[in-house]
């Protein structure tokens, strides 16, 4: 049984109990889970070992890759830009980043990048590990070729591109990195752990990831997963990257603001609570600004989640579906390859944040460990 640290609010014990059935019933090996509401604590847990070899405890400091769990915070500096009026979302990519009108894509606007419907899922030139983490390459390419369906007509989930599409925007309009907007405008005013480009010195409080547990359910994802050629495979799998890889400071030292970001519970949880109100006087972003990218993009398949029922996507940020429930409708966030998960909910004033070390995928099935954790705190604010 693993040791839980931490506390909750009276009244959210509940909270409590799903963590801790996380551990006894869904094999987490090392994970940490953070709530806020109208500002403040209400949940901050913590159990488990960060690092098996070493017996080394998970603690409320220790730093995990999120995988796309990133997107979210890369979206959030994408909007800041917004509504500061600096980036317009239904302007051409190409006014911001002239190179990306090449190949007929001068009409893709910012909105397309943000929704996944530009039509750039994949890279279409062989891409080794070391020019995605090189950043300029990736850069070149996707400005150069053609898109991979015509922009606009349907959905893919642009997997390891958003980063790089979104991020080159970010790029262009504050003339900093993404990983450095992020540092000075998203994480720093809030004195929060979330790095796109971990710095050295932070390596050793990382926890390394558990490579997923085998199973002998094969879905319908992970068939075309495996099947090169399909959008699925094009869209994960060039470059091809090891679970191995995500462990190398080579990764976590890369700014790949799709994949990449490495944080806290804690952290993840203030961000989106700086979204939805105030954090000790900080706010991200304004409520009509959330509530623009809160609302429906697109609602049908998706050409890359080929297992997926039709669901709904908000600008950068997926909304409430079967597969990603959060706390119901108006949560708003994004999940991460493993099991990881930041939302916000502006109506319950919610900032959540869960993290953890052992990845496990449900083929085709709701993670049950943030669904756990999820219905408990909706049981716990319906209560209240």
């Amino acid at each position: 049984m693993a040791t839980i640290g931490g506390s909750v609010a009276p009244g959210f014990e509940p909270v409590r109990d799903a963590f801790a059935a996380n551990f006894d019933q869904h094999g987490d090996v090392g994970a940490a889970a953070c709530v806020y509401r109208r500002g403040e604590v209400v949940v901050d847990l913590w159990g488990g070992v960060a690092e098996a070899e070493t017996a080394r405890p998970y603690g409320p400091d220790t730093l995990q890759l999120v995988f796309s769990t990133t997107k979210g915070i890369t979206t959030m500096g994408a909007l800041l830009l917004s509504e500061r009026g600096l980036l317009d979302v239904d302007q051409p990519v190409a006014q911001y980043w002239p190179e990306f009108a090449a190949s007929g894509k001068d009409g893709i606007t910012v909105r397309q990048l943000l929704s996944h419907t530009a039509g750039l899922a994949a890279i279409d030139e062989p891409t080794t590990v070391e020019e995605f983490l090189a950043w300029g390459p990736v850069i070149e390419r996707l400005g150069a070729q053609p898109p991979n369906w015509e922009p606009g007509s349907a959905r893919g989930y642009h997997a390891v591109t958003f980063g790089h599409l979104v991020g080159e925007v970010i790029h262009r309009v504050s003339g900093r990195s993404p990983g450095r907007f992020v540092a000075d405008d998203i994480a720093g005013p809030l004195g929060a752990d979330f790095f796109v480009g971990l710095p050295e010195g932070l390596e050793a409080r990382v926890a390394p990831l558990i490579d997923f547990a085998v199973t002998d359910v094969v879905s319908e994802f992970f068939t075309a997963l495996l099947t090169p050629g399909t959008m699925t495979h094009r869209a994960f799998l060039n470059p091809p990257i090891l679970i191995t890889t995500f462990n190398e400071r080579a990764f976590h030292a890369a700014e790949l603001p799709a994949v990449n970001g490495i944080t806290t519970a804690r952290s993840l949880a203030r961000l989106y609570a700086a979204c939805v109100g105030e954090v000790d006087g900080v706010r991200l972003l304004a409520a009509p600004t959330v509530e623009a990218a809160t609302k429906e993009q697109y609602f049908g398949p998706d050409l890359v989640l080929v297992d997926r029922e039709p669901f709904p996507n908000g600008l950068g940020f997926m909304l409430h579906e079967p597969m990603n429930p959060m706390i119901g409708p108006g949560s708003f966030g994004h999940p991460g390859l493993g099991g990881s998960l930041g939302f916000g909910h502006l109506g319950h004033e919610i900032g959540f944040g869960y993290v953890m070390n052992q990845c496990i995928d449900f083929n085709g099935e709701p993670d049950p460990r943030t669904v756990g954790l999820s219905e408990a705190l909706l049981s716990c604010l319906s209560a209240g």
